[in-house]
C-alpha cells in the first residue's frame, strides 16, 4: 500500500493518514469548510486505487508486474462514496467516545464481509535476479479494493491504535493520522502541509504584534 505523502495540490490524494481506512476518508477534503471531492468519477476512484497500492494486477507471466486500472463502475463509485462516509462517522464517534451509528455499522460490516483483494507472489527478473514480489488479484477488483479498505477500518476501530486517530489541529484541515510520534504530540496531518502554515501564520502574527 502507499505510503505517506503530502501532495501541494489541494485536490491531489494525501496519504499521510498512516492506514488505508484513513487515506480512504480523505477523499473528501476540507470537511469544515468547502468540501472537496477528490473522487467525483468513476476514474477518479479508479486513480485513487492504484495510487493507494490497492490495485489489480495483469495475469500474465509476461507482464506481472504492470498495474493495470480496476474500470470502477457508477455503481462502484457510489458504494465508495457511501463506504467512505460511513467509516468517517465511525471514526469521529468511536474518537469522540460516542456510540456509533447502526447503520453505518451495518455499512462498514457488510463491506468487510466481502471477498477482498487477495495477495499474489510473482518473481520479479529485474535487476537480473529474481525474488519475489507481491500483487493483488480479485475477480471484483473494485469491491474487493473496498472490502480491503473496510476491514482496515474493522481493524483500527477495534484496537489498540484507535487511541492514537487524531484530526489535523489546522481548522480548514480535517485529515485523520494515526500518529505515531514518539512522545504522540504530533498536531498536523504533515508539517509540509498544515504545519509549515501554522508556522507562517505564527510567525506573521508575531510580527503585526
Amino acid at each position: 500500500m502507499s505510503t505517506g505523502t503530502a501532495p501541494t495540490d489541494p485536490s491531489a490524494f494525501p496519504f499521510i493518514g498512516g492506514r488505508a481506512c484513513l487515506d480512504f476518508v480523505a477523499t473528501l477534503g476540507r470537511r469544515h469548510a468547502e468540501p472537496l471531492e477528490r473522487i467525483p468519477e468513476p476514474a477518479d476512484l479508479d486513480r485513487w486505487l492504484l495510487a493507494a497500492g490497492l490495485h489489480t494486477q495483469p495475469d500474465s507471466p509476461a507482464a506481472p508486474n504492470r498495474a493495470t486500472p480496476n474500470r470502477a463502475t457508477p455503481a462502484d463509485l457510489a458504494d465508495a462514496r457511501t463506504l467512505r462516509e460511513a467509516l468517517y462517522r465511525l471514526l469521529r464517534a468511536a474518537m469522540a467516545g460516542l456510540a456509533a451509528d447502526p447503520a453505518d455499522l451495518a455499512r462498514a460490516n457488510e463491506a468487510a464481509h466481502q471477498p477482498d483483494l487477495a495477495p499474489q507472489l510473482t518473481l520479479d527478473q529485474e535487476g537480473g535476479t529474481a525474488r519475489p514480489t507481491r500483487h493483488w488479484q480479485a475477480a471484483d477488483p473494485v469491491p474487493a479494493a473496498l472490502a480491503t479498505v473496510a476491514r482496515d477500518a474493522v481493524l483500527l476501530l477495534s484496537g489498540p491504535l484507535l487511541d492514537r486517530v487524531k484530526e489535523c489541529e489546522n481548522p480548514d484541515c480535517s485529515l485523520l493520522f494515526l500518529d505515531d510520534s514518539q512522545a504522540r504530540r504530533r498536531r498536523w496531518c504533515s508539517m509540509d502541509r498544515c504545519g509549515n502554515l501554522a508556522k507562517v501564520a505564527g510567525y506573521r502574527t508575531r510580527k503585526k504584534n
